[in-house]
């Protein structure tokens, strides 16, 4: 098997900020230390109650009315998630605000981070390691990803796929034609859990009231391809204290509900 460690420079590039915080546009002395969330910060994540999974991944605001939304950074760059599980698997929703979305990457498992992305960490067995990433592009290329290890060796087996996992991507326009926000969807099967190194007492798929670990993520990039590393804005859901996202110290509960 083939594993990927991400470099030094990634690391340092991937400062994960509070919300509304841009934190790569200041210089490392000058930032203050982003507060971590409470112990018990959390997300509730509802059940479909029936919604149809074609309506979920395109984004039907009826569908995902019964989702919770969780909201960090701010104007422009404003970021909201959903998620709603039902029997047959987990569904995920980024509303990326953006007056200006790009991407060049075309292929699976390409380093989306290294543009702009929305992201998830899901740690079912709050093991720190060996847990489960997504990321998805404004075009709709994916990057899922088993991580080995996080920061401060951070290790990326790419080679890893969730199976059955199905992604949409559609763009909304402000009334004058200009961008809006990207949305960004996701189908994960519980069965595509499975096949990380989860221990046999990790129920798939979890019975009401588990809680996995988790943070979320935004990466934006306001100078497009041709100077995407300057003034590059990272937004962490739950902050890290660290020059990563692979924190799993930061991990909040992602909690299943009942109803």
């Amino acid at each position: 098997m083939r594993f990927r460690p991400r470099s030094v420079a990634l690391a340092a590039l991937l400062l994960a900020s509070p919300a509304g915080v841009a934190l790569a546009q200041t210089p490392a002395a000058a930032r203050p230390a982003p507060p971590p969330l409470p112990a018990d910060a959390s997300y509730t994540v509802r059940p479909t109650a029936g919604a149809a999974r074609a309506a979920l991944l395109a984004a039907d605001d009826g569908a995902w009315g019964r989702a919770e939304v969780l909201a960090w950074g701010a104007a422009p760059y404003e970021t909201r998630l959903r998620a709603l599980w039902a029997p047959e698997g987990l569904y995920l929703r980024w509303d990326a605000d953006d007056p200006a979305p790009w991407a060049t990457m075309t292929q699976r498992d390409d380093h989306l981070w290294d543009e702009e992305v929305v992201e998830i960490f899901l740690d079912p067995a709050w093991a720190g390691k060996d847990y489960w990433e997504l990321e998805i592009s404004p075009t709709n290329v994916v990057c899922d990803v088993r991580m080995v290890a996080p920061h401060p060796t951070v290790t990326s087996d790419l080679t890893w796929n969730h199976a059955g996992l199905e992604t949409a991507v559609r763009h909304e326009k402000n009334a004058d034609g200009t961008p809006k926000r990207w949305i960004a969807t996701a189908f994960a099967p519980w069965a595509g859990f499975r096949s990380l190194p989860l221990p046999e007492k990790v129920a798939l798929p979890p019975a009401a009231g588990e809680a996995w670990g988790f943070n979320a993520f935004r990466i934006e990039r306001p100078n497009g391809p041709a100077k995407p590393k300057e003034g590059a804005v990272n937004r962490a859901w739950s902050p890290t204290g660290a020059a990563s996202f692979h924190v799993p110290a930061a991990f909040r509960k992602f909690i299943f509900a009942a109803k």
